[in-house]
């Protein structure tokens, strides 16, 4: 069986392969499209991760491909239907960097309530200025968690860990798993009218696309603050911009955006009040490994 490996994986997952006598392993980082579809025909197993696009295109030239593996979460990288139709079966690792997301959702919670990033620029520019970024406490906050899988159902045990009361909304989560891991289950409109800090952990999808836009920021608390570190597009940027030039929200964090990597001239790099990182969600030595293995 050869398998071609596109995107770097760590070496733990390499060795797993490379000992099973009946696979040839080829390693071919940073293929172009069109690279990727002049090589895909001689393959009967591809490995990615989040920078490879599995096309229709590229699957109508795989003549022998049988398997495509997600070494991470999520499959919007793949056309599902055209490996449906090909007969290939595709599948990810959804529990490989499930802590190493809702960490960095944390992470970006607290930058946000506590002004971290904006502090840090400031005395590195040489200010010593306490009033100007004063934050405000999780302990006793609402977090709304919009996803309730894996990732959400963890962000959200560490948020009862702050002291946060957490309101969430999956339209496949039951009253029993909800009452088990002792948050409230609330329909979409309440949640994102009495959260605090509301946080993304869906798949992109179409169902999921623009989720949150122009109506449901406006049902959102003067003093709320956003977070997506799932992916791009299940929040409008177009309606972000609008709702923080208008105050309608306190701040948000993004580490996922529509277009990756960001342009610098994304009008969203203009707001204080919007903390960006270049999707660093499952970016921990341990998760690589994890994903990989």
């Amino acid at each position: 069986m050869k398998i071609l490996i596109s995107d770097k994986l760590a070496d733990e997952g390499l060795d797993i392969l490379k000992a099973v006598e009946d696979f040839e392993v080829d390693c071919k980082f940073g293929l172009l499209p069109e690279e990727l579809k002049a090589v895909i025909k001689d393959y009967h197993g591809l490995i990615i991760r989040s920078g490879t696009k599995v096309t229709a295109d590229i699957l109508d030239a795989a003549d022998q491909l049988k398997v495509i593996g997600r070494a991470g979460v999520g499959m919007d990288n793949v056309d599902l239907k055209a490996a449906t139709k090909k007969g290939v079966i595709a599948m990810n690792t959804p529990s490989g960097n499930t802590t190493a997301t809702a960490e960095h959702t944390m992470g970006m919670i607290l930058a946000l309530a506590r002004n971290i990033p904006q502090a840090y620029a400031s005395m590195k520019a040489g200010k010593w200025d306490r009033t100007k970024f004063r934050g405000v406490e999780l302990h006793g906050k609402k977090l709304g968690v919009i996803g309730f899988g894996r990732i959400g159902s963890t962000v959200a045990k560490f948020a009862k860990a702050f002291g946060m009361e957490v309101l969430a909304y999956d339209p496949f989560l039951s009253m029993e798993i909800a009452d088990q891991k002792g948050v409230v289950m609330v329909a979409m409109e309440a949640l994102l009218s009495q959260s605090d800090y509301i946080t993304m952990h869906v798949p992109k999808s179409s169902e999921t696309r623009n989720l949150i836009s122009d109506k449901e920021f406006g049902l959102m608390k003067k003093t709320a603050r956003v977070v997506n570190c799932a992916r791009g597009g299940v929040i409008s940027e177009a309606a972000l911009v609008k709702a923080l030039e208008e105050g309608k929200i306190a701040g948000c964090a993004l580490d996922v955006f529509e277009q990756e990597p960001l342009p610098l001239d994304s009008p969203l790099l203009k707001f204080d009040n919007c903390i960006v990182t270049p999707h660093l969600g499952a970016a921990t030595s341990e998760a690589k490994v994890n994903v990989a293995i």
